[in-house]
């Protein structure tokens, strides 16, 4: 199998070790090399096989790495693309990892150095639990991984990027930054702000007569924190148009229910059952893989 040469991460949590763990699985890259700001946390990393070797210096860290991915929450990833690309060699891919695309790109490619060999991905294989404690070398596989060019991205970088990820086992999906914005304010950062909602709807109190649907349906607010500010504030625009949706739907449901309309409501439901049918459908063939 071709090897990337020395891949440099830069956060190995839960996608950081995953990535690390399905490069050194796989046997895809001479060493992997992961940095971070505690190296008690890389140490364990390192234990849980992510990653070759440690460090807290990204400038050593990246300084011969041929592929670097940036990991670090959304707010952070533009100055460490941006430093990487500075001290990486000539020709190194990198490449982040963010659930926020546009801002990222465009911080990015307005700094001189950082544009070049920049390509924006987001792996779309997050969970609510974070740290490499939780990696796992198949989390990307038969998982969207989706890359954002712009008429700046440069085509050979885009392409090892494509090759990259496939080989990883994710299936590549290519739309501009703002695009990727729009469609996961809908998909992924309102689904993470009603399951909030959710739980703080609920006395705790209550929580004794709580099942399954309440479970299922507050799972990713157990997810960190200062991640999810970041990401809300990164994309407001977006999530506040998909709040307005969720909204106008929910006052649908509340009018039906005001006005006693049994069709009405029974249509709401319907409506949503069919829809969550399609959306079982089509994770059936990945699921029959994993």
């Amino acid at each position: 199998m071709e090897q990337f040469g020395t891949v440099a991460i830069l956060g190995v949590g839960l996608i950081g070790g995953s990535i690390g763990m399905a490069l050194r699985s796989e046997r895809l890259a001479a060493r992997v090399v992961g940095v971070g700001r505690s190296l008690q946390t890389l140490r364990q990393a390192q234990e849980r096989g992510a990653i070759d070797q440690a460090t807290t210096d990204l400038d050593e860290g990246v300084r011969d790495a041929e592929v670097v991915v940036v990991c670090t929450p959304v707010d952070r990833i533009p100055r460490d693309v941006c430093r990487a690309a500075a001290i990486a060699p000539g020709g190194a891919l990198i490449m982040d990892a963010g659930s926020t695309k546009r801002k990222i790109v465009e911080s990015v490619e307005a700094d001189p150095v950082g544009c070049g060999p920049f390509v924006g991905a987001h792996p779309i294989a997050g969970s609510e639990r974070s740290g490499a404690a939780f990696a796992r070398p198949t989390l990307f596989r038969g998982r969207a991984c989706v890359l954002t060019p712009t008429p700046r991205t440069r085509p050979e970088p885009l392409e090892r990027a494509r090759d990259f990820w496939s080989k990883l086992g994710a299936n590549v999906v290519e739309m501009s930054p703002a695009e990727h914005d729009e469609v996961l304010a809908y998909t992924s950062h309102l689904p993470h702000a009603l399951a909030a909602a959710l739980s703080l709807s609920v006395p705790p109190a209550w929580q004794l007569l709580a099942a399954g649907a309440f479970r299922d349906g507050t799972r990713v607010a157990a997810a960190d924190t200062g991640l999810w500010t970041a990401i809300f504030r990164d994309n407001r625009g977006p999530l506040l148009k998909a709040l307005s949706s969720f909204q106008d739907r929910v006052a649908a449901l509340k009018y039906a229910v005001m006005t006693d309309d049994a069709e009405a409501i029974r249509k709401w439901w319907d409506e949503a059952r069919q829809l969550r049918d399609l959306y079982d459908d089509r994770q059936a063939p990945r699921e029959r893989d994993e």
